[in-house]
């Protein structure tokens, strides 16, 4: 008799187009890849972005979208299955899937991952329940079999707050090095910003939200033009205030004629690769995944130096300028230097922790230990 290959689940509640969702789907591809019978589990199926969820995958409808209801939905799922392993991700899906391993009474292995710098996220909200997610973390975390932060930062951050040493969490990076971002890169782009003799591009990526401080992007690409051509990019979705808010602020600098707001597009890698720099101007993060992609595209980057995530993946600036968070002076400064000095590529050596075959073997490691 054949030995049945052991079953994953990965648990999201919704399947969106942030960083953690996509990271969670290239997991699911690199898990199917090494044999593994893959459950995704949503309490709300559906919505644009399905598509990136691997088809070989079991999608699992959990049944209602509230805390309780998932839980209930969840605990009935562990206790019917019992998948040898669980690895979810952001808040409550972390919260409930611990909680629900002990309702099911069942030994499925419950791995959480962190994605954000916790405190920061929190300390922004405006939600109460959300504003209380370090306390529930600290609540819930030491009933996880395994705790996994995207970068030391934030494993720092997490053992701060819940008061775990350090070595009690895992550190994997999330697998932003694919072949499929390579492939989407080279598909055609028809916009006139990139044609042949136009000015370059700098560009943004990122929900239009209080995270990303795109209005320090603004006021630094508004310093840039000062000194030579220039456009600005800004791919993403966002309330309806905030887009208008920068639109606003970029007629009042005078550069929105150079500033487009392009909202969410399927692939921003075409953009990407097309770019003469990518800017991230956040106040904090986890780790930011698509500095991680645009390094691996060859395109110079530029980030400020939050919490967490960026002096890592930069290598404390040996592969991109870092500059203080709020400062549209020295991001303007630093997005010029690029664009009269472009720097060598990113060593592939640096880049293989990034890769989804390096993070598969990671967290297969803590998911299913030989």
């Amino acid at each position: 008799m054949t030995d049945i290959p052991p079953r994953v689940a990965l648990f999201l509640r919704y399947f969106g187009g942030g960083g953690a969702d996509l990271a969670m789907a290239y997991l699911a591809r690199g898990f199917l890849d090494k044999g593994l019978n893959i459950d995704f589990l949503l309490s709300q199926p559906g919505g644009p972005h399905m598509w990136k969820i691997p088809s070989e995958a079991r999608i699992i409808d959990l049944g209602g979208f509230g805390n309780f209801a998932t839980l209930k939905g969840l605990t009935s799922y562990l206790k019917k299955e019992k998948p040898k392993a669980l690895l979810s991700a952001l808040h409550f899906n972390n919260e409930i899937a611990v909680v629900a391993k002990y309702w099911a009474g069942v030994s499925t292995k419950i791995v959480v991952c962190e994605q954000n710098t916790l405190s920061k996220r929190a300390h922004n909200e405006t939600q109460f329940l959300k504003r209380i997610t370090p306390f529930l973390a600290k609540m819930t975390y030491p009933w996880a079999d395994s705790v996994v932060a995207v970068s030391q930062g934030v494993a720092q951050d997490l053992s701060n707050l819940t008061g775990l040493p350090l070595e009690r969490f895992e550190v994997i990076y999330n697998p932003a090095v694919t072949t499929t971002l390579f492939e989407k890169s080279k598909e055609p782009l028809d916009h006139p910003w990139f044609a042949v003799g136009e000015p370059p591009v700098i560009l943004g990526v990122g929900k239009l939200e209080a995270q990303k401080d795109f209005p320090t992007l603004i006021h630094a690409f508004a310093q840039v033009r000062k000194e030579q051509r220039a456009r600005l990019i800004i791919l993403g979705w966002g309330p309806d205030q905030n887009r208008e808010s920068l639109e606003v602020l970029a007629k009042e600098l005078g550069v929105h004629e150079d500033v487009s707001l392009a909202g969410y597009v399927n692939n921003p890698y075409a953009y990407m690769a097309r770019s003469a720099v990518f800017a991230l101007s956040s106040q904090w993060e986890g780790l930011p995944f698509v500095l991680v992609e645009a390094m691996a595209l060859g395109i110079p980057v530029v980030s400020t130096d939050c919490k967490s995530g960026p002096a890592e993946v930069l290598d404390h600036g040996r592969y991109g300028s870092l500059v203080p968070v709020g400062n549209s002076h020295a991001l303007g400064h630093a997005i010029s230097k690029v664009l009269s000095e472009r720097p060598d590529p990113v060593d592939k050596e640096w880049l293989a922790q990034f890769t989804l075959e390096t993070i598969t073997k990671q967290y297969l490691n803590v998911l299913i230990p030989e």
